[in-house]
């Protein structure tokens, strides 16, 4: 399918307006809910709905909007927006803050800004890659792309994602995570039973055996391993020589799903494994040099001999460099990104090496700020890769990916100011994320006896299980995920949906595949609104 029209322009006109008021809009709502309530929400849904009334209004100038691809556009820039000013900007820099080092700030926010970008860029450099296929489930993106299309066609899908929206407001006021229970539809099995079952493991083994595993850094060590396999696993991807491009698709990490067969042509991915390494090599070195001028222009360098110094930089950019990896991974199969977590293991990992305090506050601040964004352009990638046909016409999918990418720098460049702006008036109050207390406070506590030893013996484990299940699956990596979250009701979800669409599919076939998907995209949407709104409720409450 040829498109005879260009795809809109992100810096056009009306659009360009549009996009720059939902950025300002998104940054105040990240801002505003990660200091009072500790969560950043997903603002995509809300950025297409308020492009979708727009088209609604009988006037000229809003008519562009009716495009579904102006609508993707809206929906790339607050998501943008809000994970960018929220976990990518304010978080690190209140770790300094907290720490009792204002003076830190500023090269920090510098810092992590500039991380920030180079996070969006690298995921719009690797998507539809081997690495981070356009057939993975990303399933916040479908979500997202489904909300988009029910609006513009209507019929039977847009009455099936109602009734999915529905359920999953009900099921987010009964407090069911139905974000869960949405993506168990949309991924892999393999990867998702394994998160489900680290979900369980985490809520359910304290009050049951009695063992308290995030006190015995179980989720950690695990994590640890499977990533360290994982990203063996992705160089030897990247090493692959002859003919493994055409059939990356086939091997990406994705059962064969609707949302995912549809979204795999026959051309095969649209970034070679030469793209790939030029990508990953960009990242390096660039994480290199951020490290470095952190280093320098925080002044840490000073606490440091020299060995240890260049030992920091190279391990702060490793880290950063993991980190978005992980995130990027467990989002793309699961929709959850346990960022907080893999940056407080990054920390713990820097006590071990013997860094001093301030160099710690500033690896834990680098490592923070990158994953979030990287995701998050991961989710709203997949969306207009879905809008756009599942990559049929691959000029108009790289344009209309290009302008996403521009949609998304101008949300992260307009989030810059909203936060340098505004943070004093936070932090003055006492307003800070909650995290970055927890940071601040491991970094104070330092390094119990024996941690060092019970990291190393269940990285073992975690290395073995991710090897066993290879790259397509993960399976090491949605372990630790879902052993480093909180939330049981999570994992009943997860597995509850995974129960039903093996039973459906059993009974009834292919045939009601896409139906199923559209359905779980509607919960999606639907725990996402009732987060939005009911984090906004709260935030007003609190402040009464």
């Amino acid at each position: 399918m040829r498109h005879t029209d260009s795809h809109p322009r992100a810096f056009s006109g009306g659009t360009f307006i549009l996009l720059a008021l939902l950025s300002v809009f998104g940054a105040i709502i990240g801002i505003q809910l990660l200091v009072s309530l500790g969560v950043t929400p997903n603002t995509s849904i809300i950025g297409a709905l308020v492009a979708m009334i727009l088209a609604r209004i009988p006037l000229a100038l809003f008519a562009r909007f009716r495009s579904i691809h102006e609508q993707n556009l809206a929906q790339s820039a607050i998501s943008s927006a809000t994970f960018g000013a929220a976990n990518s900007l304010l978080l690190p820099i209140a770790i300094p803050y907290l720490f009792g080092r204002t003076d830190l700030v500023l090269p920090m926010f510098v810092g992590v800004a500039a991380a920030m970008l180079l996070d969006g860029y690298l995921l719009y450099r690797l998507f539809d890659s081997r690495i981070f296929p356009a057939a993975g489930a990303w399933p916040p993106g479908v979500a997202a792309a489904e909300a988009i299309k029910a609006g513009d066609t209507g019929g039977r899908q847009a009455r099936l994602l109602g009734v999915g929206i529905g359920v999953g407001l009900v099921g987010a006021w009964l407090h069911i995570p139905m974000s869960a229970f949405g993506t168990a539809f949309l991924g892999n099995i393999w990867a998702l039973t394994m998160f489900g079952i680290g979900l369980l493991i985490r809520g359910y083994a304290k009050p049951i055996m009695g063992w308290d595993i995030n006190a015995l850094y179980i989720p950690h060590g695990l994590m640890i391993g499977a990533g360290l396999v994982a990203l063996i696993q992705v160089i030897a991807q990247i090493r692959a020589r002859g003919g493994d491009d055409a059939g990356a698709s086939k091997r990406s990490g994705t059962m064969p799903t609707a949302a995912t067969a549809e979204a795999a042509p026959a051309s095969g991915p649209t970034r070679t494994i030469a793209d790939m390494r030029r990508t990953l090599r960009l990242g390096a070195i660039a994480y290199v040099v951020l490290a470095a001028l952190l280093a320098l222009g925080s002044g840490v360098y000073t606490g440091m001999s020299v060995p240890m110094l260049v030992g920091f930089v190279l391990y702060a950019a490793f880290a950063a460099f993991v980190h978005e990896l992980l995130v990027g991974i467990a989002a793309m199969h699961s929709g959850w990104f346990p960022a907080f977590a893999v940056a407080l293991i990054t920390l713990l990992v820097g006590m071990l090496i013997g860094f001093p305090p301030v160099a710690l506050v500033i690896l834990c601040g680098f490592a923070a700020a990158t994953g979030p964004a990287f995701a998050d352009m991961g989710y709203d990638l997949k969306a207009g890769y879905l809008l756009r046909g599942n990559g049929a016409d691959p000029a108009f999918e790289l344009d209309g990916r290009r302008q996403q990418l521009a949609a998304g720098m101008l949300a992260f460049v307009i989030s810059m100011p909203m936060v340098y702006f505004t943070y004093h008036s936070y932090f003055d109050q006492g307003l800070t994320p909650p995290v970055a207390a927890v940071y601040v406070a491991t970094i104070k506590a330092g390094v119990a006896p024996g941690v060092a030893m019970q990291l190393l013996i269940w990285a073992i484990p975690g290395a073995l299980i991710q090897w066993l299940g290879g790259p397509r699956r993960q399976l090491g990596v949605l372990l630790s995920t879902g052993l480093l979250i909180a939330n049981p009701l999570a994992g009943w979800a997860v597995l509850a949906g995974i129960a039903l669409r093996v039973i459906a599919l059993r009974l009834w076939g292919d045939k009601v595949r896409n139906s199923l998907e559209v359905f779980a995209a509607g919960s999606i949407a639907g725990d996402a609104l009732y987060s939005f709104f009911n984090s906004l409720i709260q935030y007003q409450a609190k402040g009464k």
